[in-house]
């Protein structure tokens, strides 16, 4: 049997589709470029999860029982009014309450990237996590800082492990914690174990997820946990039905503008090149010359990005592409965060100069600045021209690709 997809582009091929009686070339085209790149309905990234662990997993998301200090919960970072993320540069960790900017304010650590959104995580061929690819089952094996001792065959299961165990970011970096630092199996394993017997003592987070694990409440441990996580996630955040899917799928309508700014994003702005596939993401690692805010990963407003990961320095600056879904309510832009409006994203892109002021810059930062120049140089939007026009357009673009979560969360305690 042919899937939607392929029934779609043939009809397409042939002609045969007529989605609106007004209906243009331009609209064919952008029909087509879609489904090219990669573009499939929304629910073939659906995973399908148990109900039960997917509850378990919400109210686990919302706690802070979760922190080692009981200071953050997966909530207090992803929250519905930022689209799944945080609304600022750089994410707060522990010692930090509150919301936006006055999460900021109230003081706490800094960790030194941006807080990535969950849209579509853990869907059909969503294999790769974090700015750097640091969980990455890409390959069929996964790989990560367990180093072959992965808690899971699960990515987005090991991918949960990880921010309990994060100095700064669930574990206050202390005297009592000094042991914890040095970020071995052995010293996760010992957060683990202590999370998930505090865990095991709360009969409301316990005895649901007990239910829906079939198992005794002494026996839960935190790989439990990390796959009811995992399953919120996938349900809550899987891929929706955007205008674009119904424009595309359905004939629904677009605007000239948004049509305008789609026949850019898979023509002239070579958009596409890097943001394909379903998620509109290669789930690769690319560079772009974005401001440094901050202090960076690794020091000194400098971050390597992918580096740090793979020790290749052909990898230098690199990261991976991040998808599409609702970029438009998840500013601020960029790893670093370094970027508050959407347009201005766009345009560092392909115009990386028009966003920086040399002066402000320190030599050791310029010197920075050009080796990143020097990786954006061999990316396909290297070279691209876009008029102020043309990056509305995109944005209007972009906008055909909100959605709503399946329900809120919030921090619970």
């Amino acid at each position: 049997m042919k899937s939607a997809t392929s029934a779609v582009l043939l009809a397409l091929l042939a002609g045969s589709v007529t989605p609106s009686s007004g209906e243009g070339l331009r609209e064919k085209v952008l029909r087509k470029s879609a489904i090219d790149a990669g573009l499939t309905p929304a629910a073939e990234t659906h995973v399908r999860v148990d109900s039960g662990m997917a509850e378990a997993g919400r109210l686990l998301f919302q706690s802070k029982s979760l922190s080692l200090d009981h200071e953050t919960a997966c909530a207090s970072c992803h929250l519905d009014r930022f689209g799944s993320s945080d609304g600022l540069p750089n994410a707060m960790g522990v010692g930090s309450t509150g919301q936006g900017t006055a999460r900021m304010r109230s003081g706490g650590a800094v960790i030194p990237r941006n807080t990535l959104p969950f849209w579509g995580r853990g869907g059909k061929g969503f294999t790769t996590f974090f700015w750097d690819g640091k969980v990455d089952g890409s390959s069929g094996t996964i790989l990560s800082q367990f180093a072959g001792r992965e808690p899971s065959q699960d990515p987005l299961v090991v991918a949960v492990h990880l921010p309990p165990v994060e100095i700064d970011e669930m574990v206050a970096d202390t005297a009592e914690h000094s042991t914890l630092e040095g970020e071995s199996v052995g010293s996760a394993a010992k957060v683990f174990d202590a999370l998930a017997e505090r865990v095991r003592s709360l009969s409301s987070l316990a005895d649901p997820l007990a239910a829906a694990t079939a198992k005794p409440v002494e026996k839960l441990d935190f790989k439990d946990m990390a796959e009811a996580i995992a399953a919120f996630i996938r349900q809550n955040f899987a891929i929706g039905t955007t205008r674009l899917h119904r424009f595309v799928f359905d004939g629904g309508p677009l605007s000239p503008q948004e049509i305008a700014g789609g026949l850019l994003f898979y023509g002239k702005a070579h958009c596409s090149a890097c943001h394909d596939g379903p998620y509109f993401s290669d789930m690769s690692f690319h560079a772009v010359p974005f401001p440094q805010a901050g202090f960076g990963k690794n020091g000194f407003g400098i971050d390597y990005g992918r580096y740090n990961v793979t020790m290749d320095p052909a990898d230098l600056y690199r990261f991976r592409t991040p998808p599409l879904y609702n970029v438009t309510k998840t500013a601020p832009y960029s790893h670093s965060g370094a970027i508050a409006d959407l347009g201005d994203a766009i345009r560092a892109h392909v115009d990386p100069l028009a966003i920086y002021d040399p002066r402000s810059m320190t030599g050791v930062q310029r010197a920075d600045f050009y080796e990143r120049l020097k990786a954006w140089s061999s990316e396909p939007i290297s070279g691209v021209y876009l008029a102020d026009d043309e990056i509305r357009d995109l944005e209007a673009f972009l906008k055909t690709l909100e959605y709503d979560s399946r329900e809120p969360v919030a921090e619970t305690d």
